[in-house]
């Protein structure tokens, strides 16, 4: 796994010293014998501009180095060539990088990139569409901010909890617009995904007490 590591690492040296040792070997032979070193540097170019260096992100991300995850996103020059469903990871993760440092303009445009491109896993769709949502509603934008919301139910959001932080927006959504049945029923739905993550508990605690006593 190392190994292959390295190799994607400097895949596009290796190919460009292919390339180079081809030739050479072509001016001094011919073509056949420099053939396979013409291979190896179209394969290793095909792969450098069309696959990326996606797969190097996985490590990285276990432990938890943004850093490192940045440095090798941003080390892809023309996101444009990479395949759709590569093409739409790289957005999403671009997105996600540029939410964790609060740039929400930033985080929006490379989200909503990779919704148009179109994502390969319902999940990864619905947790997508649910990030767009919940920046909506951050700008006060509570039209889109459901849209986007219900699409992300549509589709299927990844865990529970995320399940309960959409069905507590729709419910706040409802709450702002005084239709206090369907408030309380998306409020139940989040209860019924049982979520551990203490922020979400919270909120759910906090309006408890309140919606008991609402009408509807």
């Amino acid at each position: 796994m190392k190994f292959y590591n390295l190799i994607i690492k400097y895949r596009f040296v290796l190919s460009l010293v292919a390339l180079a040792l081809a030739i050479l070997v072509n001016i001094q032979s011919s073509f056949w014998p420099a053939f396979v070193l013409y291979l190896l540097a179209l394969i290793g170019l095909f792969s450098h501009f069309f696959i990326g260096p996606l797969r190097l992100i996985q490590e990285p991300m276990e432990k938890g180095n943004m850093e490192e995850v940045e440095k090798i996103i941003n080390s892809i020059w023309f996101p444009n060539l990479l395949f759709k469903p590569i093409r739409s990871t790289y957005y999403t993760l671009k997105g996600n990088i540029a939410m964790m440092k609060q740039d929400f303009d930033s985080a929006e445009k490379h989200l909503k990139k990779s919704s148009e491109i179109g994502v390969p896993m319902p999940e990864a769709e619905g947790a997508n569409k649910l990030q767009l949502g919940m920046m909506a509603l951050q700008k006060g934008d509570f039209k889109n901010g459901e849209s986007y919301i219900r699409a992300a139910i549509r589709a299927g959001v990844p865990d529970k909890e995320s399940e309960a932080v959409a069905y507590l927006s729709m419910c706040q959504i409802f709450m702002n617009k005084r239709e206090f049945r369907a408030a309380k029923d998306f409020f139940r739905k989040a209860k019924a995904c049982k979520p551990k993550t203490k922020q979400v508990v919270d909120q759910i605690k906090e309006l408890e007490s309140y919606i008991s006593r609402i009408p509807g």
